[in-house]
């Protein structure tokens, strides 16, 4: 499956474990530090259960369906609904939808664009990455990471 947008065409575009990202705007764009990230997940893409610290998560859902997991209450959210991931409190989310999910998420302070900048890489093309599972050694570097921005993975992704 392609997932290519015309509205990220043009974008610095990045590849995030197997997501693409692009960043919409950067918390550096204005005085108040908020972050827009569209995102292209696929089907079955799960977030370790993880804390921020500093800033809030919110999920725009754009197109597909997401299962979420805040703070222990399950919630299922699809095109046109707002999630909030409120800080402090563990979260994750499944991508459940086959064609894969196209999202907004929206922080305020530089600490998930600085990690996501460090752990990604320059998408070779607009579309998702070949599918991989994480090695020991991403696991390692994004907890690290993670930790280093003011976010902290307390448990798994969804199965």
């Amino acid at each position: 499956m392609t997932m290519i947008n015309t509205s990220m065409a043009g974008k610095e575009l990045l590849w995030f474990n197997n997501t693409l990202v692009a960043i919409q705007v950067s918390s550096a764009d204005g005085e108040d530090g908020i972050c827009v990230v569209e995102h292209r997940q696929p089907y079955g893409d799960s977030a370790p259960l993880h804390v921020h610290r500093n800033e809030d998560e919110v999920f725009h859902i754009l197109e597909g369906r997401i299962f979420f997991v805040i703070d222990g209450r399950e919630r299922v959210a699809g095109a046109g609904e707002t999630v909030l991931a409120p800080k402090g409190l563990p979260h994750t989310y499944r991508v459940e939808s086959r064609e894969g999910a196209h999202t907004l998420t929206v922080t305020r302070g530089s600490d998930f664009e600085t990690m996501l900048r460090k752990a990604s890489r320059p998408a070779e093309r607009p579309d998702l990455p070949p599918l991989a599972a994480p090695t020991p050694q991403t696991i390692e570097m994004l907890t690290r990471l993670c930790a280093e921005n003011g976010i902290d993975i307390v448990g798994p992704p969804l199965e």
